[in-house]
């Protein structure tokens, strides 16, 4: 299968493209690099099913002879992130949706099936737990950008599924839920790699509010075999499923864990949102997956659990640490 992945040279997208090329699938890839990075993805530039463009989603000349010669399309290239969003809305959002529109339009004229990252952002503020696909969508004020990035991926899902009903166009869409690993870097608000990189250097932990908010964490090597099996099924069109862990933890349980399991001597520090976030900032007390649609369809159930994916973080930042030191004395 020739498969295009939009954002593949980020976090998710370059453990996708591992995946699929093990599975003898060719890969395509198209990433501008603003979040993404090219050391992610170097060790597959010599493969010969593997070809890679620097560019950007919103370039039909650059998408569309990609487009043209793929059989599926997994679209990640996004703006993600809470800090992103509110730093740089304007991109944020012409990125989330209008990219989107892009891939859908180009894919459309081909008719070529699409999988649609979306987030368990688009849930917003329900206070119904475990968040389930049918449930109802509660967003903040349009005064507050925090809520750009939710309602740009909600658009995005409208869309998708207004292509496959008056189109036919197969589409797939997931929401993925803290997807977490080797690779994933603590820029942008992500929780767990900073964690550790902190625990490693023996510094605080910091932990936003009360740190009582709790999460669920799904480690990426779960998340890829999902996202393939989604695209090899043909059950999937036209449908919405949640992807992630139901194993949930505290902020301020999960900073505990990680200076347990890496021996460290650092402390928890609570940092209030007003010193984290701009005014106005609003964070989920509990996020949590039903992932039982999807359980049902494909067989999906994580096979990582927290300390196995906390120790593959910690493994990974350990080992960048000993290649730039030995590159540093060389």
């Amino acid at each position: 299968m020739r498969v295009l992945i939009t954002g593949g040279a980020g976090f998710i997208g370059s453990h996708l493209c591992d995946h699929l090329l093990a599975g003898n699938h060719i890969v395509s890839v198209i990433d501008d690099l603003s979040t993404g990075r090219l050391e992610n993805i170097e060790h597959l530039i010599a493969n010969p099913a593997f070809r890679f463009e620097i560019g950007s989603i919103l370039d039909e000349k650059s998408l569309s002879p990609l487009m043209k010669e793929t059989d599926v399309v997994v679209h990640l290239a996004a703006a993600v992130g809470v800090r992103l969003i509110l730093e740089n809305p304007v991109h944020s959002i012409e990125t989330n949706v209008r990219g989107t529109e892009v891939v859908l339009n180009l894919a459309a004229r081909k008719g070529t099936r699409v999988l649609l990252a979306s987030t368990s952002e688009v849930y917003g503020k329900t206070k119904k737990i475990p968040f389930s696909e049918e449930d109802d969508l509660v967003l903040g004020p349009t005064t507050l950008g925090r809520w750009s990035y939710a309602c740009g991926k909600a658009l995005d899902e409208f869309l998708a599924l207004a292509y496959w009903k008056e189109t036919g166009l197969p589409v797939t869409i997931f929401r993925l839920f803290n997807t977490v690993g080797p690779r994933q870097v603590g820029r942008y608000g992500m929780v767990l790699p900073r964690f550790v990189a902190w625990a490693l250097a023996g510094k605080p932990l910091q932990v936003f509010g009360d740190g009582e908010q709790s999460r669920c964490f799904c480690h990426v090597a779960d998340v890829v075999q999902c996202i393939t099996r989604l695209l090899t099924s043909t059950q999937t069109i036209g449908q919405i499923y949640n992807v992630g862990s139901n194993q949930e933890i505290s902020v301020a349980a999960l900073a505990k864990r990680v200076i347990e399991l890496t021996n460290s001597t650092s402390t928890i520090q609570l940092v209030p949102y007003e010193e984290a976030y701009p005014v106005g900032f609003e964070d989920m007390r509990r996020r949590i997956p039903d992932i039982r649609k999807i359980q049902t369809t494909i067989g999906f159930t994580p096979r990582y659990n927290l300390d196995k994916t906390i120790l593959s973080i910690v493994g990974y930042q350990q080992q960048q640490a000993s290649a730039c030191f030995t590159s540093e004395t060389e």
